[in-house]
């Protein structure tokens, strides 16, 4: 190699390592602002008084705007923050993360790929809505079905700071069936979704697309450029997906149906289309355990309603293949029915 191509090699390999150092710089500022910060005043909150809030769910089942605005209102009250935040993180991706590397470290449909995708969405501790942004850029950027999946799932449904105000909030017992559950989810489900998609790369393929990869144009042009195409491909489905559930949330859970195993099909089904924000599932299953819903339904949302929704599949849906989504919605309905089943044996 002469001596022009070893510099070239350095120069890139130093760019590269600057790039992250920038974005990663940027994440752990936003996180720290958004969620590390106001989580550890939660968490203390819920060890002392074992409660983190009221359901932010509407005690009535008739239809009325204002129910509806309520709902809506609260909902993007509690996220906008983290909203901003995952929009803005996803564009920085594709612009500021090298698409080599991250197709040598997440580009592959192998198990390692996966479980690095997962690992890293822990500390993110975004809801579904938020963290899709995110997973959206990284597929973008050629990154794994696999990795890009598991950071998405990973970042709501094992949520460390969740986890804490679970325990004192509802139980131990409901902790374990939530990592377990959620560990099955992040890495088992991700991981097999490599095999659905058939379009794509091969592994052998990924060291010649990375070698033909090149970034055109400033910075500042394909940055912007890459935030308005994110914010107007997410941000008008997100909005009317969520006005829709929140005009029949009075609907969607039916409590009268307390326990058995079509209680559980259906709180398994109606948690997966829901939309809350991070940790909602908790006093929302509080107050219906409080209105007599059986531990096996509760069990299945405590993985249906964080995993997925309908606003955040809206928001993937041009990211991933429709096999994957359907896929990996089945998955998650299923998973909360096992879940439901453990969880009335178990609590």
């Amino acid at each position: 190699m002469s001596q022009t191509k070893v510099l070239r090699s350095n120069h890139l390999e130093l760019k590269t390592v600057i790039m992250i150092i920038i974005f990663v710089s940027i994440t752990i500022v936003g996180l720290t602002y958004v969620k590390w910060w106001p989580y550890y005043h939660k968490a203390i909150v819920a060890i002392d008084q074992h409660s983190i809030g009221s359901s932010i769910l509407s005690e009535s089942n008739v239809f009325t705007w204002s129910t509806t605005l309520d709902y809506a209102a609260v909902y993007f009250k509690s996220i906008w923050k983290a909203a901003v935040l995952g929009i803005l993180l996803g564009s920085l991706i594709q612009v500021l993360l090298p698409s080599q590397w991250l197709q040598r470290v997440l580009g592959k449909a192998t198990f390692r790929s996966t479980a690095y995708g997962g690992l890293a969405s822990i500390p993110g501790m975004m809801c579904s809505c938020c963290a899709a942004p995110i997973a959206a850029s990284l597929r973008r950027r050629n990154v794994s079905v696999g990795a890009s999946l598991a950071f998405w799932i990973g970042n709501p449904v094992l949520n460390p700071a969740t986890l804490i105000f679970m325990t004192f909030v509802l139980s131990w017992k409901f902790t374990l069936i939530r990592v377990v559950f959620g560990i099955l989810l992040t890495f088992g489900v991700s991981y097999l979704a490599n095999r659905v998609d058939r379009r794509q790369l091969p592994e052998e393929m990924v060291p010649e697309v990375m070698n033909s990869a090149h970034e055109e144009g400033s910075f500042l042009h394909r940055w912007i450029q890459s935030l308005g195409i994110l914010t107007i491909q997410i941000i008008p489905a997100y909005i009317v997906t969520v006005l829709v559930l929140s005009a029949i949330q009075g609907w969607m859970f039916p409590t009268s149906l307390s326990n058995g195993i079509l209680a559980i099909f259906i709180f398994s089904l109606l948690g997966m289309l829901f939309v809350i924000p991070t940790a909602a599932e908790i006093p929302i299953i509080a107050s219906f355990l409080a209105l007599g819903l059986g531990n096996g339904p509760a069990a299945a949302l405590l993985i249906t309603l964080p995993a997925i929704s309908l606003p955040s599949l809206t928001m993937i849906y041009s990211s991933f293949s429709r096999k994957v989504i359907l896929f990996v919605t089945l998955s998650v309905v299923l998973v909360g029915i096992l879940s439901g089943f453990v969880g009335s044996i178990l609590l």
